[in-house]
């Protein structure tokens, strides 16, 4: 072993923690390059720092950080101009895991905040073990380093085995090199190659494209000059790699469509335009900038479990933490792209997830209310655009209602419905309540598997009659968000398919010709029983109703009963659902249930009168676009009474 040279084991049951951070710490490998350039980002920032206060600190050149690799040697360095390190600290900062430089450095300078001294830049790194991602891809790290302000150079190696050694160095200018002695596997087949140039540049473009200080890879453009002989030679140029341009951090005003148009297609992999753009600005105890953008076009895993990748990027101080940060927007803004830049926010230890502090909950607070405030915006000013944009995620916003959401309200004025006055235009709740009849009850609405189905419902005879509008709720998601949601701005939302109905009260003229009267009742009151009788393990009342004009019968549930797309809904998911059930409503002007009327009356005993009550009712649940549990019974019983009805 040289002069000068210390072989030292790692604090701290170091191997244990290596082999957390090297096979479980981090989700791909390639955040290696992430950590190793966001610590060189911070050594410059601190030198920059520095040199404000103390003359000469500052290199001659330009603060940079440099990626060389070779090929040959499977080697791929980072070397940047900044701070650099001392022996000492390459054994507190680097021999002691979990001990972070940059920490140390933010605590020093509280005292000169306090004293109204010059405050540092903030700083990424609070937790010290974003370098040892290295040993991930390499066999072998090598550190040369030298700090502002001292003479001499020092060397730390380590193979990732518990030790590591220390020994002098030489080294030009202040910074640090390190150099990554790659892993044989990294150049098979499949695997990233980290000393390929088109490789190492899609990364930093990926997860470091907006650190402050050019990344330049040295000889990764090449070019042929010629000399005094006309001979050409190729010359080695070096390329900066990131753009630097953090277009999040200029105003709105000052960027121009195109510009954004183009962040939005490298963030989003989306190669159309947004729909709308949203800059946004959060100060207070903390600060975050957000650039968000709503899509024109709905992504095709929109709906699937798992989909809809490449939402939100979060980047603290410009450099990218988590690719598809999912803490930053509810799952009903699951469609909304773009980047978040924190100030100060808290992270753990590998940098990919948040903790669920009060950061992370006012950041949401702060952007859901954006996204909102921008959706009104536009259904105020740009209806035309809006009605767009709701054709493509009306059903995800809808997924918001389901929650307990301090936002509910206000999605409730923001999604759409169909309505039954112009199915082809959708409504919204504000302009329903403002075309209500005097005296309505409510907000009516009919749920349903399709809007086919729904719009040939029974239900809606007496509704379409008297000219009264109705919401069409064919979504799934209706179903859910309907058991919680009750009323809108005071007006109850009432089912048409649920309850009894007198829709008498809407136009008091119409009264006396459709207000069901006692006598009336009477008359049909022993039909109602036997058709109950011989229809007793399917429905639990009969009654005339007050919603009938054209069909022979429907099915109605009680006010808090699981509509039959709930039911079904839930029969998928595999859950076990109670059989329940509902009120057949019977029509008393359908010439059909008069004449069953007389049957009975005439021929209480007759046969018939059980068949007819079973296929009425089954004509019911058809109608509603339901299925029967027994379909064959259902046409062997038809096929009987079109036999008997033929003539002879």
């Amino acid at each position: 072993m040289a002069a000068g040279t210390t072989k030292q084991a790692f604090t701290a049951e170091v191997q244990a923690l290596l082999d957390l951070m090297i096979h479980s710490l981090y989700s791909h490998k390639e955040i290696f390059l992430r950590e190793l350039i966001s610590n060189a980002s911070d050594a410059l920032d601190r030198r920059r720092f520095l040199g404000l206060t103390e003359p000469g600190v500052l290199p001659k050149g330009e603060l940079e950080i440099r990626l060389d690799l070779d090929r040959e040697r499977r080697t791929l360095d980072i070397t940047d101009n900044g701070i650099g390190m001392s022996r000492d600290d390459l054994v507190q900062q680097i021999g002691t895991i979990a001990r972070s430089g940059t920490k140390e450095f933010l605590s020093a300078i509280k005292a000169r905040r306090a004293e109204g001294g010059a405050v540092p830049p903030e700083l990424i790194g609070q937790f010290g073990v974003g370098f040892y991602s290295s040993f991930m891809v390499a066999k072998k790290v090598t550190i040369i380093t030298r700090r502002v302000g001292e003479a001499t150079a020092s060397k730390w190696e380590s193979t990732g085995d518990g030790t590591y050694s220390i020994d002098e160095a030489t080294r030009d200018d202040a910074g640090t090199t390190v150099t990554l002695e790659l892993k044989p596997e990294d150049f098979e087949d499949g695997i990233q190659n980290y000393v390929d140039p088109a490789t190492v540049k899609e990364i930093v473009k990926r997860h470091s494209d907006f650190v402050a200080y050019p990344i330049r890879m040295r000889g990764a453009v090449t070019s042929e000059v010629l000399d005094k002989d006309g001979k050409a030679t190729t010359h080695a140029q070096d390329e900066v790699l990131n753009s630097m341009k953090a277009i999040w951090t200029r105003p709105k005003s000052e960027v121009k469509d195109e510009e954004y148009t183009e962040f939005y297609r490298h963030v989003s992999h989306d190669w159309g335009e947004p729909a709308e753009v949203i800059a946004a600005q959060l100060e207070g105890k903390f600060s975050a900038r957000a650039l968000l953008f709503l899509p024109a076009k709905a992504p095709f895993d929109l709906f699937q479990r798992g989909g809809v990748s490449r939402g939100l990027l979060l980047y603290v101080k410009r450099v990218l933490i988590i690719e598809d940060c999912h803490d930053l927007l509810p799952d009903w803004l699951r469609f909304v792209k773009g980047v978040v830049d924190a100030e100060d926010l808290s992270l753990n230890v590998s940098r990919e997830m948040l903790q669920q502090d009060r950061q992370v909950r006012a950041i949401q607070r702060f952007l859901v209310k954006k996204v909102l405030d921008t959706l009104a915006e536009m259904k105020k000013e740009r209806a035309d655009k809006y009605k767009k944009l709701l054709d493509e995620f009306n059903v995800v916003l809808k997924e918001g209602l389901t929650t307990m959401s301090e936002q509910r309200e206000r999605l409730l004025d923001l999604v759409s419905f169909t309505s039954s006055r112009d199915p082809a235009t959708p409504t919204c709740l504000d302009d329903y309540v403002e075309r209500m009849k005097p005296a309505q009850a409510g907000i009516y609405y009919l749920s349903g598997p399709s809007l086919t189905v729904v719009q040939g419902s029974p239900h809606l005879e007496a509704f379409k009659a008297k000219g009264v509008e109705v919401l069409y709720l064919t979504d799934p998601v209706d179903e859910f968000w309907l058991q919680s949601v009750t009323e809108y701005k005071g007006k109850p939302l009432v089912s048409v398919a649920k309850g009894e109905l007198d829709l008498t009260s809407i136009e008091n003229k119409e009264a006396a010709e459709t207000k069901l009267g006692e006598l009336e009742i009477e008359h049909y009151k022993e039909l109602c029983a036997a058709l109950k009788k011989h229809l007793s393990d399917n429905v639990k009342e009969v009654r005339l109703s007050g919603r009938l004009t054209k069909s022979p019968a429907c099915l109605v549930g009680e006010a808090y009963d699981l509509s039959p797309q709930m039911e079904e809904m839930m029969r998928r998911m595999g859950q076990a659902v109670p059989k329940q059930q509902r009120v057949l409503e019977i029509n008393r002007d359908h010439p059909f249930i008069e004449k069953l009327r007389t049957l009975q009356a005439t021929r209480p005993d007759d046969p018939a009168l059980k068949s007819f009550a079973d296929l009425l009712w089954a004509q019911a649940v058809i109608a509603e676009g339901g299925h029967l549990r027994d379909p064959a019974a259902f046409a062997g019983q038809l096929v009987e009474v079109m036999t008997k009805a033929l003539p002879l």
